[in-house]
């Protein structure tokens, strides 16, 4: 089987959808008892899977692979070892970006009527967007080698979660590169999971609380899993698959997965659903910036995660995401603020934790390709960029994206994107076997690739977006009534209030 390059990882493609029948009929068996499946025991027969003296399952093949199955001891006893520890903690960091971090830089943002209702949001996708997840997303995004969509190969965990062999009597767990593809299941779920709660920024205090909840299980489905396919699955924007287009695009941490995708949508959302009661007649100040800049601050926490997690291991590529993450961050953070004091003549807290998140997002898909002053550069250009955006370029258009879902995450990630073309280098990754890789190292491919890369998500996000509200306003509706939205939803969606003062 050939391997497919997984931002740092080696995974296996598991075999085509044409068993898929015998799997689904097989699955629940093995996901609840713990047997080993039938299915899988005659598909690793058919793939020449033996099973190895010291319990690694591994393919019969002339070319050097990794092992598919590893036993407990195996497991322990090698550098996977490690590799877990760091991808279980960095599972940890991402989800941490959801709640508490996202829910309450966007709780802070909000009018103190809405603040349970942006914190519900996040905590309910946290629920569904993981169950999701587990039952058909993951393999959506990861399962086959079809350019488009996964199959369902990992349906309900089939072919994740740990088995038991009754040849060795001994439990084994499926490996994906260096990693458990178990471990790998569960850090690609939390994007899955942010990603949604980023676009909530967008219809803040104004979507009804089912509405959202019926679109993000859609989006999810139908948009997310899609564009995931299509970056890190093997599909037609991974860089250098043959059939990507244009050679693909570089994507290490999910600029155009996730930033992109949810800042277009939220743009296309903002749209739809209309402007706040009283947007641009009354004040609407952030009711509590405390709020905003401790979730800033976990967010950047949690973003090393996100970013260094993304090498799928632990090497040098690792450290120096690491690195440039908390460089391009650093320097968003002191770029907006230092504007707002030429602009306006005061610098900011909502400032600079808007430009150290703008920081974050437009290094999130460089972060594996280059060095530590790129970061610092890249930094500086997105604190710029993402503050025209989100005074300027809104201003100018006059919609009503609430917490600027489309002015950092959108518009940090198209820059991102694009620079990524621009400074890539192999003296970080050399993935491109030794030749050029950005247009600093005179490669104009790349950011050709880049660019594709980009305008095909903007294009599918906001078509696919406008599709699903759509719909979802023909189900159930999806804003509240004018008197709701002045009562707050808290109170209307929820029966709860944020603060009781006795």
């Amino acid at each position: 089987m050939k391997p497919a390059t997984l931002r740092g990882g080696t995974l296996f493609q598991f075999p085509p959808i044409g068993r898929v029948i015998t799997v689904v009929c097989t699955c629940l068996w093995g996901t609840f008892y713990g047997a080993a499946l039938p299915a899988q025991e005659a598909d690793n027969a058919a793939d020449g899977m033996v099973a190895t003296s010291e319990g690694v399952v591994a393919e019969e093949a002339t070319e050097a692979t990794e092992p598919t199955m590893l036993s407990d001891d195996a497991l322990s006893s090698t550098s996977a070892a490690a590799h877990n520890a760091w991808m279980l903690i960095s599972c940890a960091l991402v989800l941490f970006m959801t709640a508490p971090g996202l829910a309450m830089f966007y709780g802070g943002l909000v009018r103190k009527k809405n603040v349970l209702s942006v914190m519900m949001q996040c905590i309910f996708l946290m629920a569904m967007m993981t169950c999701l997840w587990a039952i058909y997303g993951y393999s959506l995004a990861f399962g086959g080698s079809n350019p488009f969509i996964g199959n369902l190969d990992y349906l309900f965990m089939n072919g994740v979660a740990r088995v038991w062999d009754e040849g060795a009597q001994q439990p084994l767990t499926p490996m994906a590169g260096a990693i458990p593809r178990l471990t790998h299941m569960l850090f690609q779920g939390m994007f899955f999971i942010i990603t949604p709660a980023l676009i909530c920024g967008a219809f803040a205090e104004r979507m009804k609380f089912g509405a959202m909840v019926l679109f993000s299980l859609l989006w999810g489905t139908f948009i997310y899993c899609p564009l995931a396919h299509w970056v890190w699955g093997g599909g037609i924007l991974a860089y250098g698959e043959p059939g990507s287009w244009m050679g693909g695009a570089l994507d290490f941490a999910g600029g155009t997965v996730v930033h992109i995708s949810s800042g277009v949508t939220a743009l296309v959302a903002a749209l739809m659903i209309g402007p706040r009661v009283g947007y641009r007649q009354e004040p609407m100040p952030p009711h509590n910036l405390t709020y905003t800049a401790m979730g800033a601050a976990m967010l950047w926490f949690g973003w090393f995660g996100f970013n260094a997690g993304s090498e799928l291991m632990v090497d040098g590529i690792t450290a120096s995401a690491f690195a440039v993450t908390h460089f391009a961050a650093a320097a968003g953070a002191l770029t907006w603020p230092i504007i707002e004091w030429m602009h306006r003549g005061r610098p900011t807290v909502l400032g600079a934790s808007s430009g150290a998140v703008a920081g974050l997002v437009c290094i999130t898909p460089a972060a594996g390709f280059v060095g530590p002053m790129a970061a610092i550069v890249m930094g500086v250009l997105a604190g710029a960029f993402c503050y025209i955006g989100c005074s300027g370029i809104k201003g100018a258009f006059g919609y009503d994206d609430a917490l600027d879902a489309f002015g950092i995450h959108g518009l940090g990630g198209l820059l991102g994107a694009v620079l990524t073309g621009v400074f890539a280098t192999r003296a970080i990754w050399d993935i491109a076997d030794g030749n050029p890789l950005g247009l600093i190292e005179g490669n104009t491919s790349t950011i050709v690739g880049q660019v594709v890369g980009a305008l095909v998500t903007c294009a599918f996000a906001a078509i696919g977006a406008a599709v699903l509200l759509k719909i979802v306003d023909a189900l159930v509706g999806l804003r509240v009534a004018p008197a709701a939205e002045r009562q707050g939803l808290d109170v209307t969606e929820h029966g709860e209030e944020g603060y009781i003062f006795l």
